[in-house]
């Protein structure tokens, strides 16, 4: 259990940062990133803290480009997978690396769904069969407008789109904001999600870095070491789609209540590990958080991810009621990333918090119908440590 700084114990005073208009100064940097295919001029954001920590945002898809932490030795490493241009971002084979993804992150059965009696059908760009994190031009593929701020206790980059009424075949137009806030002292990426629509409409938004602790393509993950605070998960079809059960991990190579290495039981003969290729699966988290929560007090985190040669650990908070494991199934060296190194199978993981998967057709799985006059509001923290 770890306790979170004193920093997280007024959301408020986060959004009271970003509404004041605080000019961006030394702790933000602003450079030229290149063009889209489109001719659209992209930025790069780098925020830096007092402990040397770095993080890098695109206003291309508010993609999280680099994530920079010590290890136990002080040496400094990228610890996310990803790019050293927007170009690669930009290919229909980059499998969403940093982005944040939505309008509805994960998966609809058929790319459909009905609201009030009426039905939609939205982009299936998963196999012509279902839609996946959003469709063809999700938001990953938007161009975001960015605004810095700086204060004494942190460095906020504002990420705002809006999704127009109709896009992918989805209602409503979303206005959408994506706060990434990175702490003076505390080595910590805060994700706050904010969103509102003129139309009822489903939203799932997340965060969708690929993690190795061990640095961005350096080997695979399946030696890091990983705790889920969760009983139970979202049984999958060979679709990936939720069957609707909820299966207590007892007993299942899906039980990481105590910390265990992930290839420990990954090949083992089990039903949903041969679906998913290995682990991508929703767990469904015992203790959910809300935003009241969030103060300066122990909480449980989500997940834990150590990666025991390096010692660093990623602690995980949300208020989300779920959380994807993907352990990167499908990379297979094809891709070409940073510094030129490929990465292979397995060598990076997602934790995507989130709604659970196909949840507009679950009726027992929580909503995720946003209505006009209602607010979209969830935060999660990665922070991490060595130990």
């Amino acid at each position: 259990m770890s306790k979170l700084p004193t920093f997280m114990s007024s959301l408020a005073l986060i959004a009271a940062i970003a509404a004041s208009g605080i000019a961006s100064a030394a702790g933000i940097d602003v450079s030229d990133w290149g063009k889209t295919s489109k001719g659209e001029e992209v930025k790069l954001y780098t925020m830096t803290n007092d402990n040397g920590m770095v993080v890098k945002v695109s206003s291309y898809g508010a993609l999280v480009t680099s994530i920079v932490v010590p290890d136990k030795n002080g040496k400094m490493d990228d610890v996310v997978l990803g790019f050293d241009s927007v170009e690669g971002y930009e290919k229909d084979s980059c499998p969403y690396f940093g982005a944040v993804v939505g309008r509805y992150g994960n998966r609809l059965a058929n790319g459909q769904f009905t609201i009030d009696g009426k039905k939609y059908q939205v982009t299936k760009n998963e196999n012509g069969i279902t839609c996946l994190h959003g469709g063809k031009v999700g938001f990953n593929r938007k161009m975001w407008n960015i605004e810095s701020f700086d204060s004494d206790k942190a460095m906020i980059l504002k990420c705002t789109m809006t999704a127009k009424d109709g896009e992918e075949g989805f209602p409503g137009k979303l206005e959408v904001v994506v706060n990434y806030i990175l702490p003076k002292k505390d080595n910590s990426l805060i994700v706050l999600y904010g969103a509102t629509t003129d139309k009822a409409t489903p939203v799932n938004l997340t965060q969708h870095s690929y993690f190795n602790l061990k640095g961005a393509g350096n080997e695979t993950i399946l030696d890091h070491i990983l705790t889920l605070n969760a009983d139970k998960f979202t049984v999958v079809n060979e679709t990936l789609i939720p069957t609707g059960e909820l299966r207590d991990v007892t007993g299942t190579p899906f039980d990481f209540r105590k910390p265990t290495a992930i290839g420990e039981r990954i090949e083992q003969d089990y039903e949903q590990l041969k679906i998913g290729g290995g682990y991508d699966h929703n767990w469904v988290l015992s203790q959910p958080h809300e935003l009241g929560d969030f103060k300066n007090r122990e909480m449980e985190p989500a997940a834990v991810l150590y990666e025991p040669t390096t010692g660093r650990q990623l602690s995980v908070y949300t208020t989300e009621p779920g959380v994807q494991f993907y352990c990167g199934n499908f990379l297979d060296g094809t891709l070409v990333g940073k510094g030129g190194k490929a990465y292979g199978k397995r060598s990076g993981l997602c934790l995507e918090t989130q709604h659970y998967p196909d949840s507009p057709n679950q009726k027992d799985f929580p909503s995720t119908i946003l209505r006009p006059g209602e607010k979209y509001r969830t935060v999660t923290v990665f922070r991490f440590e060595v130990k």
